[in-house]
C-alpha cells in the first residue's frame, strides 16, 4: 500500500518506518529541510532503540523515502497520516493549528480519494475539525480516520509491531477495511483490531494515558505514606501485584513520571472535561502528585545535609525521562536539577544518550560526563534519577572512593537498602526505609 507521514518526530518517524518494513511504499514528509536531509543519510534525530537500522535498510530497499514536497506525497499515496506535534497550550488544552494546517494542506494536493488518517494526540472531536479543514480546501471524496498510537519510547518498535490492539476510529466501512488491510499484518497472533467511532478512539488514547498515570501517582502516594509508618514500598507493590484486577504494571514508586505523552495528556483530559463542566478531581489530584514527587529527592537532600547547599557538589545519573530514550520533556531530572543548583549547589550529570539535550536545558550551568563514574568524583551524593540497566550493578567500591561522602539517594529504588548498609553507604531510597552504615 502507498502510504505518506506528514511529521518526522517520534511517532511519524517510528509509524513511517515501521510500515515500511511491513512491505508499503511510505514517504515521511517534513517541512523542516536539515531534518529531511539529514535522514536521507541516515542521521536518526531521536535515539530509539532499533530505528536507525530500520530507517537504513527500508531506505535502501526503496520502501521508504523522505521528503520536504507534500503534494507530491499525498498525490502518490492512498493512505495519508497526520504525525505532527500537539503540544500544551497555557490553559493544558492541545494546540491543534499544525494538524489543521496539515489537514489544508493535504486536502489542496489531494487528486481523488484518499484516507486520512489523524495518528497525532488529539482531543475528542478533532477528526471532525480535520475533516471540516480538508473539506474546505479540496472537492474530492475522503474519509477521516482517528488511529491513536500506543507506543512506550524505549520499545516503540517491539509495541508497533506488535501491539496489543490496534484502534481505528471510523465510521466509513470503506475506511475500515483499509485500515484493517493495513494492520493486518502487524496482528497476526491475533491482537484486536478494534474499530469504533471517532470520538471514542481518540478518548480511548486519553483515556488509557490517564489511567497509567494515575497509578504511577497512587503509587507514589503509597510510597511516600509508607515512609512514614515503617512499611516497605517494595513488598506493598509485590502484595497487590498479584492481584488480578491489579496486575504487575505500572506499580513502582520513583520521582514521578515525564515525557511527551503523559504529562501533556493529563492536562488535556483535565481541559476537556473542564470545558464539558466537569471537575475530573482524580486526574487533578494524579497532576499535583507528580509535581510534588518530582521535588522529593531535593526534599530528602535538604534534609540530610540542610536548605542551603552553597559549597555542595551532588551527581546525577539518568536525565531521560524514562531508560532508552534521549526524550529529556518533562522530565524529573529537569526538577531534580534545577532544584539543586537553585540552593547554590554544583551539578554533575550523566546520561547514557541524553547528554545532548541536556545541553539544551542547562546549558553550561552544570557539568557533563559521558562515564557515570567521573560524575561521582569529590560530590557529597548521588542522586539516581533514571532507572537505566546499566546502573543496576555498579561498582560499589569505586563508588565509594570516588564520592566525597558515600551518600545515595536512590529515586528508582534501584539497590536494595542491606547491601548499601553492608557496603557502607548511607542511602536514601523511596518508600522504604533509609539506612546507614553499622
Amino acid at each position: 500500500m502507498k502510504l505518506c507521514v506528514i511529521g518526522t518526530g517520534y511517532v511519524g518517524l517510528v509509524a513511517g518506518t515501521c510500515f515500511a518494513e511491513g512491505g508499503n511504499d511510505v514517504v515521511c514528509v517534513d517541512n523542516a529541510v536539515e531534518k529531511i536531509e539529514a535522514l536521507r543519510r541516515g542521521d536518526v534525530p531521536i535515539y530509539e532503540p532499533g530505528l536507525g537500522e530500520l530507517i537504513r535498510r527500508n531506505v535502501s530497499e526503496s520502501r521508504l523515502s523522505f521528503s520536504t514536497d507534500v503534494v507530491d506525497a499525498v498525490r502518490r499515496s492512498l493512505v495519508c497520516f497526520i504525525a505532527v506535534g500537539t503540544p500544551s497550550g497555557d490553559d493544558g488544552s492541545a494546540d491543534l493549528k499544525a494538524v489543521m494546517a496539515v489537514a489544508r494542506d493535504i486536502g489542496r494536493a489531494m487528486d481523488g480519494y484518499r484516507v486520512i488518517v489523524a495518528k497525532s494526540t488529539v482531543p475528542v472531536g478533532s477528526s471532525a475539525r480535520i475533516r471540516e479543514a480538508v473539506a474546505s480546501a479540496s472537492t474530492h471524496p475522503f474519509d477521516v480516520v482517528s488511529n491513536p498510537e500506543f507506543l512506550k519510547e524505549g520499545a516503540a518498535i517491539e509495541d508497533f509491531m506488535k501491539p496489543d490492539r490496534v484502534v481505528i476510529g471510523s465510521t466509513s466501512p470503506r475506511a475500515i477495511e483499509i485500515m484493517r488491510e493495513l494492520y493486518e499484518p502487524f496482528v497476526r497472533t491475533g491482537n484486536p483490531i478494534l474499530a469504533m467511532d471517532n470520538a471514542s478512539a481518540e478518548m480511548t488514547k486519553y483515556a488509557a494515558n490517564a489511567l497509567l498515570a494515575t497509578r504511577i501517582s497512587f503509587m507514589n502516594e503509597v510510597a511516600n505514606l509508607c515512609e512514614r509508618v515503617g512499611a516497605d514500598v517494595d513488598q506493598v507493590r509485590r502484595g497487590i501485584s498479584y492481584d488480578r484486577r491489579i496486575g504487575h504494571h505500572f506499580l513502582f514508586p520513583g520521582v514521578g513520571y515525564g515525557g511527551s505523552c503523559f504529562p501533556k495528556d493529563v492536562k488535556a483530559v483535565i481541559r476537556t472535561a473542564h470545558e464539558q463542566g466537569l471537575a475530573f478531581p482524580v486526574l487533578a489530584a494524579v497532576e499535583k502528585v507528580n509535581e510534588e514527587q518530582k521535588r522529593r529527592l531535593v526534599d530528602k537532600v535538604m534534609a540530610h545535609f540542610g536548605e542551603k547547599l552553597t559549597g555542595r557538589r551532588f551527581a546525577v545519573w539518568g536525565l531521560a525521562f524514562k531508560p532508552r530514550t534521549d526524550d529529556m520533556r518533562e522530565a524529573p531530572s529537569i526538577t531534580v536539577v534545577e532544584g539543586l543548583l537553585g540552593r547554590g549547589a554544583t551539578v554533575a550529570v550523566h546520561d547514557p544518550e541524553a547528554l545532548g539535550e541536556a545541553r539544551k536545558q542547562f546549558a553550561d550551568r552544570v557539568s557533563y560526563h559521558r562515564v557515570n563514574y567521573e560524575a561521582l568524583k569529590d560530590a557529597d551524593a548521588l542522586l539516581i534519577v533514571t532507572e537505566w540497566n546499566e546502573f543496576r550493578r555498579p561498582d560499589f567500591a569505586r563508588m565509594k572512593q570516588l564520592l566525597r561522602q558515600p551518600v545515595i539517594f536512590d529515586g528508582r529504588n534501584l539497590y536494595e537498602p542491606e547491601i548499601m548498609r553492608e557496603h557502607g553507604f548511607t542511602y536514601f531510597p523511596i518508600g522504604r526505609a533509609s539506612v546507614r552504615p553499622g
